[in-house]
C-alpha cells in the first residue's frame, strides 16, 4: 500500500508543484517535496537509492532556501532521474547489473544470454534517464510551467512506458530464441 501511494504522489508530483505554483511561494511547498521524499524513504529497500534521496533533499531543500524560487522544486524530476541514473548505470561498473539484480530475483539461474541482455537493457534505461533527465532540466531552466508540466507530468511517463514496453516485446522475442 505504502509503495502504491509513493508511486502516486510520484506521478502527481509536476501537477501538485505546477498548481502550487500558481497560488503560493515556493517556500511553502517545499514541506510537499520533503514529505514525498520521506514516505519514499521509508518505502525504498535498496540502500544507494536512499543515499539517492538524502542527496535530492538537500540540493532541493538548498535551491528553495537559499534563493527562493520555484526552480528547486521544479528540479525534482531532474534529480529522481540522476538518481535512477547513478542506481543503473553505477551497476554496469560491478559483474553484476542493476536489470540483471532484478531478473535474479524471477530466475535466479540466469543463462548467459540473459546476463549479456541484462546488461544492455541497464545500459539502455541508463541512457534514457540521462536524456530524460536532461530534457526535465531544459523544461524546468528554460521552459514555461506548462511546458515543463506537460513533458515531467505526463510526456516523460509516456516515453518511460514506451521503453518498458518495447524492452518487455524485445524480451518475449530474445527469451523464445
Amino acid at each position: 500500500m505504502l509503495k502504491l501511494v509513493v508511486v502516486l504522489l510520484s506521478i502527481c508530483y509536476p501537477f501538485i508543484v505546477y498548481w502550487g505554483l500558481q497560488h503560493y511561494n515556493a517556500k511553502l511547498l517545499l514541506p510537499i517535496l520533503l514529505v514525498l521524499l520521506a514516505v519514499r524513504w521509508v518505502s525504498v529497500g535498496e540502500r544507494l537509492e536512499r543515499y539517492v534521496l538524502i542527496a535530492t533533499v538537500m540540493a532541493v531543500t538548498i535551491v528553495v532556501w537559499i534563493w527562493g524560487e520555484p526552480l528547486g522544486l521544479k528540479f525534482y524530476p531532474v534529480m529522481m532521474n540522476v538518481g535512477f541514473l547513478v542506481l543503473f548505470g553505477s551497476s554496469l561498473f560491478s559483474p553484476c547489473s542493476f536489470v540483471e539484480r532484478l531478473a535474479r530475483i524471477r530466475e535466479p539461474e540466469l543463462s548467459p544470454k540473459a546476463v549479456i541482455y541484462t546488461r544492455k537493457v541497464t545500459w539502455a534505461w541508463s541512457i534514457f534517464f540521462f536524456l530524460n533527465g536532461s530534457i526535465a532540466a531544459i523544461t524546468a531552466l528554460w521552459a514555461t510551467d506548462e511546458i515543463w508540466l506537460m513533458y515531467n507530468g505526463m510526456i516523460a511517463y509516456i516515453l518511460m512506458g514506451v521503453l518498458a514496453g518495447t524492452e518487455w516485446l524485445i524480451r518475449q522475442k530474445v527469451k523464445k530464441t
